[in-house]
């Protein structure tokens, strides 16, 4: 039976929830491969179609939004009134808290959050919209290979007018530092390992900082957004984190700590994308 493929469809960028490293920012590509008969223009489906149906339910329904382990024993979520409110309990028993308006979450029905759970869910919402003719849909996603160091990191943007706002997605991401014209690895491994899952915020988006654990929260155009995690795991810039102000955070920061050095620094948000700052 014929079978279409797309690879690297779209990229998925979200947070999600870990038993063991807590709230983590991700980024997956997505392949999917389509198997039934052909239509009446000799096509299992447009590719046109593939872009617009699979890739808008994707960017709709999973991407930057914190996916939630529904199956996890150590979760307790209540929706009420268009919100989300929930507990993640940890298991070293620190408490991960997240309310939310209802699109800023995925639910997923399973223990963990994995590529496999992720994809299933993913089909589950898309075979009811295929044409007649396509009988089975396969997705796959995957990390981007990176020969290098990469960090994972978690972040919101209140002033966003699109769905970086939510308080809690993120990315997993490269980045490549130039120490006076000449690629500089042991710094980006460094820097990498001092982000890694990680969650960078705003200072005037904290509210308190008390009992080890930071709580967050602000008001977006999409709605109020609250946010508790650890302290260990957070880290807070003086403006929004953008890529754009990370990429300068972490030239001023190396160009303080090597007085005499000038830095390039090439700051990835995901996959193939990101900023370029000098100091």
């Amino acid at each position: 039976m014929p079978q279409l493929f797309v690879n690297r469809l779209t990229t998925l960028d979200f947070s999600y929830l870990h038993p063991q490293r807590g709230m983590l920012g991700e980024s997956w590509l997505l392949d999917v491969v389509l198997q039934g008969g052909l239509d009446e223009q000799g096509m299992v489906l447009d590719f046109a179609d593939v872009k617009r149906s699979i890739k808008q339910l994707v960017d709709d329904a999973f991407d930057h939004r914190l996916l939630i382990p529904m199956r996890y024993p150590g979760l307790a979520e209540q929706p009420r009134r268009g919100m989300s409110h929930l507990n993640f309990e940890m298991q070293n028993g620190r408490l991960i808290q997240h309310s939310s308006p209802e699109q800023a979450i995925a639910r997923i029905d399973a223990e963990a959050v994995t590529p496999e759970a992720v994809a299933s869910a993913i089909v589950a919402q898309l075979q009811p919209r295929m044409p007649g003719n396509v009988e089975s849909l396969q997705i796959r996603l995957t990390p981007e290979y990176i020969d290098g160091a990469f960090y994972h990191y978690s972040h919101g943007l209140k002033h966003h007018c699109g769905n970086c706002q939510r308080i809690a997605h993120g990315h997993r991401s490269r980045l490549v530092i130039e120490r006076d014209g000449q690629r500089a690895p042991e710094l980006e491994a460094d820097r990498c390992e001092r982000w890694r899952d990680i969650y960078i915020a705003s200072r005037e988006d904290l509210d308190k900082e008390q009992d080890g654990d930071m709580w967050f929260s602000y008001r977006s155009a999409q709605g109020q957004f609250l946010l508790r995690l650890p302290a260990a795991r957070c880290y807070l810039v003086d403006r929004d984190s953008t890529v754009e102000n990370l990429a300068q955070h972490i030239a001023d920061s190396l160009a303080r700590e090597y007085p005499g050095s000038r830095f390039r620094v090439h700051a990835y948000e995901g996959v193939d994308k990101g900023a370029i700052a000098s100091a």
